[in-house]
């Protein structure tokens, strides 16, 4: 998990229905947001508001918030009226795995500063970090096992990247981004893809390949 600096923020408000006695709820949760804000020192780098179930994983403004927090490494904090505003239930424990191994800290109106999770709910998380763990060495492993055999069918992956063994040691700034594609069609995370770049010589981070990545799905769109 990668430790964050800034003091930058996210507001996040949810009500479970789009009545209009909602709006007041919504505007309530924002008001004391912020006041929250101001007490622990945050800039707020944005504000989202939305009406939807809690138990809803795919949410306009939940997929806007985990895209910013990605993105933006000076984003240090998301502040919520409580843990339930996130979601409930199994939603509730996958956006905190992926807020919290992202590096982001939660804090709450109702325990008055950060986040406590409760004894469930951190044991939850817990075996959920060490599935995820064990599935990505064990998909490392398929990958390297794939490579193994494909080179032995005298594939050569150094023909796939640009100015492999040129300006050795150095910083490369060009990101081979038929490459990011290509690994990222054979589902490896943001993360994995980063790792197999650095390991030819690319200085990039996962934020670098997923910004990348979403700028050629969006050439590709127009």
């Amino acid at each position: 998990m990668e430790k964050r600096n800034g003091n930058k923020a996210i507001i996040y408000c949810r009500v479970s229905t789009t009545k209009e006695t909602q709006e007041t709820s919504l505007k309530r949760q924002e008001e004391e947001l912020k006041e929250l804000a101001e007490k622990y020192g945050f800039h707020i780098k944005r504000v989202i508001k939305e009406q939807a179930s809690g138990y809803e994983l795919e949410r306009e403004g939940m997929l806007e918030l985990l895209e910013t927090i990605i993105e933006d490494r000076d984003i240090s904090a998301i502040l919520i009226q409580d843990e339930t505003r996130l979601g409930r239930g199994n939603t509730k424990i996958v956006l905190l795995h992926c807020i919290l191994k992202e590096g982001v800290k939660l804090y709450t109106i109702s325990h008055n500063g950060e986040l406590q999770l409760s004894e469930a709910d951190s044991m939850v998380l817990k075996i959920v970090g060490m599935v995820e763990e064990y599935q990505r060495k064990l998909h490392n492993i398929k990958i390297k096992r794939g490579m193994k055999r494909a080179v032995k069918n005298g594939y050569r992956p150094e023909n796939n990247l640009k100015n492999i063994g040129e300006n050795a040691g150095r910083e490369r700034k060009e990101v081979p981004i038929e490459e990011i594609v290509r690994l990222r069609n054979n589902d490896l995370t943001f993360a994995e893809i980063a790792a197999t770049l650095r390991g030819f010589g690319y200085d990039v981070s996962k934020a670098t390949v997923h910004r990348r990545y979403q700028e050629y799905k969006e050439m590709e769109s127009n």
